[in-house]
């Protein structure tokens, strides 16, 4: 903005209701809402390269957060490449409250990181997804467990949750999400989830 000559103070607010590092991009999507709401505010009318570029000096999640869209995020998140949308669907994001470190996590990572998978042009359901995501993984999922093992414990719950077809761990962790056919079934699972684990950071819905 200073580049653009927009420098007046500018006071701001954001309501958060995700837990704090918690693997899943909120710190991230603040900033790229902050940076869209002062570009609109100062009426800097940058482009989406420039603003890109902005993003980049935020931090490594958040010019994939500024996109806003189906995206697939290579390197430390500067190489961005359209994914196709994904079908209607439910999910449940669920955190254990347990801080996990990331450097710790891959310090302890055994291994070679999967190969690149080559992304379809479209999916046609969600079973698609589903059948796609099993056959690649998260290869800092079971060095997390070690680190946190209420992780491990996060995956087994929702796994075990009518309607589930795939439990897995976002990022570095700990939280863990669910993949639901639709969803009311995402919500219903969430519901059962928060009744059995009070102290959990729970969430079930839909995907926009």
């Amino acid at each position: 903005m200073r580049h653009a000559g927009a420098c007046a103070g500018w006071p701001a607010g954001a309501g958060k209701k995700l837990p704090v590092a918690s693997g899943i991009g909120g710190g991230s999507a603040d900033a790229a809402a902050a940076l869209r709401l002062l570009d609109r505010a100062w009426n800097v009318q940058a482009s989406r390269a420039d603003l890109l570029k902005v993003a980049e000096t935020l931090g490594a999640d958040v010019p994939v957060c500024l996109l806003s869209q189906t995206t697939r995020m290579e390197g430390i998140g500067e190489n961005l490449t359209p994914a196709p949308h994904l079908p209607e669907c439910g999910m449940v994001l669920v955190n254990c409250g347990q801080a996990v470190s990331t450097p710790e996590v891959f310090r302890r990572r055994e291994g070679d990181f999967l190969p690149r998978a080559t992304m379809p042009d479209g999916w046609s359901s969600l079973a698609d997804v589903v059948t796609f995501l099993k056959q690649q993984g998260n290869s800092l999922e079971e060095p997390a467990c070690v680190v946190c093992p209420p992780v491990g414990h996060v995956l087994a719950d929702i796994a075990g949750q009518d309607g589930c077809v795939l439990a897995r761990m976002s990022g570095s962790g700990a939280t863990c999400f669910g993949i639901f056919a639709t969803p009311q079934a995402a919500r219903q699972a969430a519901d059962r989830l928060e009744d059995a684990h009070p102290a959990w950071w729970v969430w079930g819905g839909g995907l926009v």
